[in-house]
C-alpha cells in the first residue's frame, strides 16, 4: 500500500513453505544429533521431534552440559550449530542438503510479483537460499532483471545498484550456500561486514521495513535494527514485524518496538499466520497487480488424479470435512461516528460502562451490535455525531477483517448463551467447553471419549475439559465455522504447558477416522440444537446478531453430482 517505500527483511521462517526447515527447526535436530552422539543412545528413542516430552527430555540433556547457551538464547542456533559440526565444510554439506533442490513458494512468487510492480524494491535477508532469486527469474523470466548480492562482493556494489536505482536489489547479509562464506556460527557472526551493516543501516533511513520470518536472535542483525531505529527519521514508512503464533515475540523484538516507538516511529508487532498467507492477503489490496504470475504457479501446483472406478452398487467415495455452513447471519451493523480511538479504547468503553455490547473501530466508525441504549450509553462521553446502520460488506468477510472479527465474537457469544459453553480465546481460534460435564446433552460425547474433564496429573491445578476449537473461514461463496475437537486445557502457565501438550497427544493419538467422525458428527448437531436461531445478545430493541448453521458438515462428491 506504500509502493517503492517499505523494504522487506527475510528470514529463515519466509522458506519454511518452500520446505526449508526453519532455525527452530534445525535447533532441535541438533539437540537432537548431540543426544545421540554424546549418550550413544537408540535414534529411535528421540526420533519425534514434534513431541513436547522428546523436546523436554533433549533439553535436559543440552542444559546438563553445562557448555551450551540455554534455550531460547541469541546465540543458541549458532553455538549448537558449530557444537555439531566443527568444520565449515561440514556445515556447508549439511546446508548443501537442506536447502538444495528447493522451489519457491507462492509467498517468492508474489513477492517478485511486488518487485517487478516497483512497490518492493530491496529485500535483505539473513537466508543462504536462492528463492527469491529463482522466483524473480520466473516473474521477470530471465535472470537479469535482479541484483543479487551477498557477502564476498564487497558493500560497494550494493551502494552503487542503491544509488543507480537498480532494482529489484537483494542483498544476503549471511551470504549464499552456494559459496565459502557462510555467515553462521558465533565467531563468524561477529566477524559479519560492517559496510553491509551501515548500508542497511543507511538504508533505513530512506525507507520503511517489513521483517518476516526472522525470530531476532542474531545479535549483529538486532544491534544494526537498533542503531537505525535511533537515527532522527528512520523508518520513514514504518517498521512492521510480522510475527507468527499467539506467544510473545522474541524480547529483543518487542525492545525493539518499544525504541521505535519512542522515536515517534510507526511501529507494529503484526500477528500473521506464514509469509504465503501474508502475500496472498497483501496482493488482493494492491490495485491493478498482474495477478498472472501468481496464478500460473497456483495451476503449476495443482494436483490432480483420476477419480477412482466405481462398479456395481458402490457409491464414490465421500471424504467428510469439519465445516459447519454459516447459514444465516446478521445482514447490518449499529455504526456510531464518535470521538473513540482504536479497537481497544472501544473494549474499554464499553467495559466502563458495563454494558452488554460487541463492537469494534473501523474507518467507517464504530460497528456494533447491542441494545441501541446500550450502545449510546457507552458511547456518549465521546460526543457521538452519527448514530445509523451501516451494511454488512459480504466481500470484507473473505479474509480476517473487522466486520469478520466482529461476526466471530457474536457466534462466540451466541454459542455459549445457548449451550451453556465457557470460551477461551486464541489469536485464530476460540476454545469452547462445558461448563458442567454432566449436562444430559452430553451423554452422546460422553459415550465416545470418556471421561469428559479432569485435573492434570502431578499438576492439579491445571483442568481440562473436553470441548472443541472453532474458527470461520471463507469458502465456496460462504462463510463456514470449522470444528476442532479436543482437550481443553485451564490456568496453563509455562511450567504446566509441556505436561498439557503430552496429556493432549495422549489423548488424541487414537482418534482415527470412525471417532474424529463421530466427533465432528456429535459438535455439528450440539451447535445446531434444534436448528433454530441463535442470538449473540438477546436483546428487545437495537441491533441483534442472529445465527443458524447448515443441518451437516461439508463433503466432497464428484463434480456434477
Amino acid at each position: 500500500m506504500r509502493p517503492g517505500s517499505l523494504m522487506w527483511f527475510l528470514g529463515a521462517g519466509a522458506s519454511a513453505a518452500a520446505g526449508i526447515p526453519t532455525a527452530g527447526d534445525m535447533i532441535w535436530e541438533f539437540k537432537q544429533k548431540l543426544f545421540v552422539s554424546q549418550r550413544r543412545a537408540a535414534p529411535e528413542i528421540v526420533a519425534d521431534l514434534s513431541s513436547a516430552g522428546v523436546r523436554e527430555y533433549l533439553q535436559s540433556h543440552v542444559d546438563s552440559t553445562n557448555s551450551l547457551p540455554q534455550e531460547g538464547a541469541s546465540s543458541e542456533y549458532s553455538a549448537l550449530f558449530e557444537a555439531v559440526f566443527p568444520a565449515e565444510a561440514d556445515r556447508r554439506a549439511y546446508l548443501d542438503v537442506k536447502l538444495g533442490g528447493a522451489k519457491p513458494s507462492y509467498g517468492h512468487i508474489a513477492l517478485a510479483s511486488l518487485m517487478k510492480a516497483n512497490h518492493t524494491r530491496i529485500v535483505w535477508t539473513t537466508n543462504f537460499d536462492p528463492l527469491v532469486a529463482d522466483a524473480c527469474a520466473k516473474v521477470f523470466d530471465g535472470t537479469g532483471a535482479l541484483t543479487s548480492l551477498s557477502l564476498g562482493m564487497g558493500a560497494e556494489l550494493a551502494s552503487k545498484a542503491m544509488a543507480d536505482s537498480r532494482w529489484p536489489i537483494e542483498v544476503k547479509l549471511h551470504g549464499d550456500f552456494r559459496f565459502r562464506q557462510l555467515k553462521n556460527t558465533n565467531e563468524e557472526l561477529r566477524q559479519q561486514e560492517g559496510e553491509l551493516r551501515k548500508l542497511l543501516i543507511e538504508a533505513c533511513c530512506r525507507s520503511g521495513l517489513v521483517v518476516c520470518g526472522y525470530s531476532g536472535r542474531d545479535d549483529s542483525i538486532m544491534t544494526t535494527l537498533e542503531e537505525a531505529a535511533a537515527l532522527p527519521g528512520a523508518f520513514p514508512a514504518g517498521l512492521f514485524w510480522l510475527h507468527r503464533g499467539d506467544g510473545a515475540p522474541y524480547e529483543r523484538v518487542s525492545d525493539l518496538l518499544a525504541l521505535a516507538h519512542s522515536r515517534d516511529i510507526e511501529a507494529a508487532l503484526v500477528r500473521v499466520q506464514s509469509f504465503d498467507e501474508v502475500l496472498r492477503d497483501l496482493v488482493r489490496l494492491v490495485p491493478n497487480f498482474d495477478a498472472k504470475p501468481v496464478e500460473s504457479f497456483g495451476k503449476q501446483r495443482e494436483v490432480r488424479s483420476a477419480a477412482p472406478a466405481v462398479g456395481g452398487k458402490a457409491h464414490w467415495p465421500v471424504v467428510r470435512l469439519n465445516g459447519l455452513r454459516v447459514e444465516q447471519m446478521p445482514t447490518v451493523f449499529r455504526r456510531v461516528v464518535c470521538g473513540v480511538g482504536g479497537t481497544r479504547e472501544v473494549r474499554d468503553a464499553i467495559e466502563k460502562a458495563g454494558v452488554n455490547v460487541i463492537a469494534a473501530r473501523t474507518q467507517r466508525g464504530v460497528l456494533a451490535f447491542g441494545g441501541d441504549s446500550d450502545v449510546r450509553q457507552a458511547f456518549a462521553s465521546f460526543g457521538v455525531e452519527d448514530f445509523d446502520l451501516a451494511q454488512v460488506d459480504v466481500r470484507r468477510l473473505r479474509y480476517d477483517s473487522v466486520e469478520r472479527g466482529l461476526l466471530r465474537d457474536a457466534i462466540v457469544r451466541a454459542l455459549c448463551r445457548h449451550r451453556n459453553l465457557a470460551h477461551i480465546r486464541k489469536r485464530t481460534t476460540d476454545l469452547l467447553y462445558p461448563k458442567s460435564v454432566d449436562e444430559p446433552e452430553l451423554q452422546a460425547l460422553k459415550a465416545l471419549v470418556s471421561p469428559l474433564g479432569g485435573t492434570l496429573p502431578k499438576f492439579p491445578e491445571v483442568q481440562w475439559r473436553e470441548g472443541c476449537g472453532i474458527r470461520l473461514e471463507w469458502a465456496s461463496d460462504s462463510l463456514w465455522l470449522l470444528l476442532e475437537p479436543n482437550p481443553i486445557f485451564l490456568n496453563l502457565n509455562g511450567e504446566n504447558k509441556a505436561a498439557a501438550s503430552v496429556f493432549g497427544r495422549e489423548r488424541t493419538f487414537k482418534r482415527y477416522n470412525q471417532t474424529l467422525d463421530a466427533l465432528v458428527n456429535f459438535w455439528a448437531n450440539f451447535f445446531l440444537g434444534d436448528g433454530g436461531e441463535v442470538h449473540a445478545l438477546g436483546v428487545a430493541t437495537g441491533v441483534d446478531a442472529a445465527f443458524k448453521f447448515g443441518t451437516r458438515t461439508a463433503f466432497t462428491r464428484r463434480a456434477g453430482v
